[in-house]
């Protein structure tokens, strides 16, 4: 009877799981292709998004305004590689880029 009783409890267990993956997965679904219309995709143009969407890597972040230090940082940055610096001028001229002097 126990044996019984194990069987049971190890088939609900595995429907149980299998339907939770299955919810997130139309949960999923739901989304990218709220997204896709939200969009007016159709045709191919709806096919690569939905299948991006729905693999498992981040979608790629939305542009967002840089801060004041992220944008002195940038322009430093591509000063110092206009120039060519490397290694410790590098770090020097980063440091009073950076620091406005």
């Amino acid at each position: 009877m126990s044996i019984r009783n194990f069987v049971f409890a190890t088939v609900l267990l595995t429907t149980a799981v299998s339907a939770s993956a299955l919810t997130a997965q139309q949960g999923k679904m739901g989304t990218c292709n709220a997204q896709a219309k939200e969009q007016n995709l159709s045709g191919d143009a709806r096919k690569a998004f939905m299948k991006t969407c729905l693999s498992n890597a981040p979608a790629a972040p939305a542009a967002k305004a840089l801060t004041p230090q992220q944008e002195k940082m940038k322009s430093c940055n591509a000063d110092a590689k206009t120039k060519g610096l490397k290694g410790a001028d590098r770090k020097a001229f980063m440091k009073t880029c950076l620091s406005g002097s």
